[in-house]
């Protein structure tokens, strides 16, 4: 499999809008966030029809600066409107994040095992996930960075923790041994 280098409709590293802190959504009903969520949704499933992979996309990652996530979980799509994590676990991982964004690289760091989230769905409504499995903990964790501008690349362990992911590729068995846990999503050519 080809991996994208750019994204139509994705900033890419480097780009500012990547940088910038998003604001709360307060309303629901306004056509711009209306629109917005949809072309959110539209980028997410366009990146996974494509690529086969992705998980979720936040709004900063088209240009939006609003704290949106929409994300699919096996096949069941949500979307995710000023979220607050509310609790983490003590215990903590490694593993190699990866990113629509900067889809060539992987980046090794640290996440909390497990969090708690509040949220408000796209109608409003408030909700909240408990003590959510690891890997949508640090999905979330990964949405939620970016809403905050934070990127993965932020939080390499050290100037070893990254790797294109062509070299990933060409030796996954020795990338997978330095890290705890194993995106299932990693797509490796084989």
């Amino acid at each position: 499999m080809k991996m994208p280098s750019q994204t139509a409709g994705i900033r890419q590293l480097g780009d500012p809008a990547l940088r910038a802190v998003s604001l709360n959504v307060d309303s629901f009903n306004e056509p711009g966030f209306i629109k917005e969520r949809l072309r959110l949704s539209g980028a997410l499933s366009e990146f996974r029809k494509r690529y086969k992979f992705g998980r979720a996309i936040s709004a900063p990652q088209i240009g939006y600066r609003k704290r949106l996530i929409a994300m699919n979980l096996d096949g069941e799509f949500h979307i995710i409107v000023n979220p607050r994590i509310t609790w983490t676990s003590r215990e903590r991982f490694t593993m190699w994040d990866d990113c629509m964004s900067f889809p060539s690289l992987l980046v090794r760091l640290e996440r909390y095992r497990s969090v708690s989230l509040h949220f408000q769905d796209e109608t409003g409504r408030h909700k909240d996930w408990e003590r959510l499995e690891i890997s949508i903990s640090e999905l979330l964790q990964h949405e939620i960075d970016h809403l905050d501008g934070v990127l993965a690349v932020d939080r390499a362990l050290d100037r070893d923790s990254f790797v294109m992911r062509e070299a990933f590729n060409a030796m996954p068995d020795y990338f997978r041994s330095l890290v705890d846990y194993q995106i299932g999503e990693i797509v490796v050519d084989t």
